[in-house]
């Protein structure tokens, strides 16, 4: 089983910028890593994804704004939100998917940008 914890969550001004992590407690070499995010009413929907072969995805929303990054030797993965904007506020969750496995979920940050 893996256990994810994030933080780096907060408030911020919009066209602020924030940086959360991700904390697994196994090795994410052969994972999967991916954030989410939930705003309220709302369903959750991916925001990026970081294979194991290194490739990388975001949702239309974020693009050349996020950044997804990972550290495999500190088993930790990034997210690096700048241009923050109200639409950006959700809370944001940390998924894991060990390749030929279950995925897991972390608990979630909460993302506030104030407009």
């Amino acid at each position: 089983q893996v256990q994810l914890v994030e933080s780096g969550g907060g408030l911020v001004q919009t066209g602020g910028s924030l940086r959360l992590s991700c904390a697994a407690s196994s090795r994410i070499f052969n994972t999967n890593m991916a954030w989410y995010r939930q705003a309220p009413g709302k369903q959750r929907e991916l925001v990026a994804r970081s294979s194991v072969g290194g490739s990388t995805e975001y949702a239309d929303s974020v693009k050349g704004r996020f950044t997804i990054s990972r550290d495999n030797a500190e088993n930790t993965v990034y997210l690096q939100m700048n241009t923050l904007k109200p639409e950006d506020t959700a809370v944001y969750y940390c998924y894991a998917q060990p390749l030929f496995s279950t995925g897991y979920w972390g608990q979630g940050t909460q993302v506030t940008v104030s407009s």
